[in-house]
């Protein structure tokens, strides 16, 4: 689960943030605080995985928050939603490593392509030690923000997120079988399906042998 704290000023903003944040599946709102001062106490306070952060703001902007962040808390990823649109602000912030950078107003499918690509990114980044070009030009340096376009002919974003949903709940290894009973989807297409987060490295198979018949392959989801 993705620890999300929204730092933002505007109340209207903030709870659209925190809606749109709660459509999407792995990610859970630790707090909202409405400036620089307040993300600094509670960061001390609180496991963050990830801000989603305005830049105009009273007390310490976003941009010299993001400047302390880098310094104090490297690990924590930091996707701008703000207002901000001039050049030098979009520099300073891409220079301190954002890894996303939302212009208000934006729409929900903006939002949700910005924390999709960062969920696939971190799921990649913690499953595998080694990474080859075609991962990292397909998943952390695409040049495309319609993560539906990125995906392969025949994989449907919503329906790879179902299959994710119902693996991770798994607490030891599975068949295909047990997938086709809890998605109403064939045998053919949930194989296409595993097939392809086994390519992205998020489970892995194995054969079984039984007594009689053919082996099984299973998979086991790499948490």
């Amino acid at each position: 689960m993705v620890e999300v704290l929204i730092v933002e000023d505007d109340p209207m903003v903030a709870e659209l943030n925190k809606k749109y944040l709660q459509k999407l599946t792995g990610f859970n709102l630790a707090a909202t605080v409405t400036n620089g001062e307040q993300a600094l106490h509670f960061i001390h306070d609180n496991h963050i995985d990830l801000l989603l952060l305005d830049v105009f703001m009273p007390k310490l902007n976003g941009l010299d928050l993001l400047k302390y962040i880098r310094i104090s808390y490297p690990k924590i990823d930091i996707i701008m939603v703000t207002a901000a649109c001039n050049t030098n602000d979009i520099q300073t912030a891409l220079r301190l490593g954002v890894i996303d950078y939302i212009v208000k107003p934006f729409t929900f499918e903006r939002f949700r392509t910005a924390l999709i690509s960062y969920q696939e990114r971190i799921r990649l980044l913690s499953s595998a030690e080694i990474l080859n070009q075609n991962q990292l030009d397909d998943r952390i340096f695409t040049k495309n923000f319609n993560t539906t376009n990125r995906l392969p002919k025949g994989i449907d974003a919503q329906t790879l997120q179902s299959v994710r949903d119902v693996i991770v709940n798994y607490q030891q290894d599975f068949s295909m079988s047990d997938i086709v009973e809890l998605i109403p989807l064939s045998r053919i297409s949930v194989k296409k399906y595993l097939d392809y987060l086994e390519e992205l490295g998020e489970i892995e198979s194995h054969l079984t042998y039984l007594p009689i018949g053919r082996p099984v392959k299973r998979y086991i989801y790499q948490k």
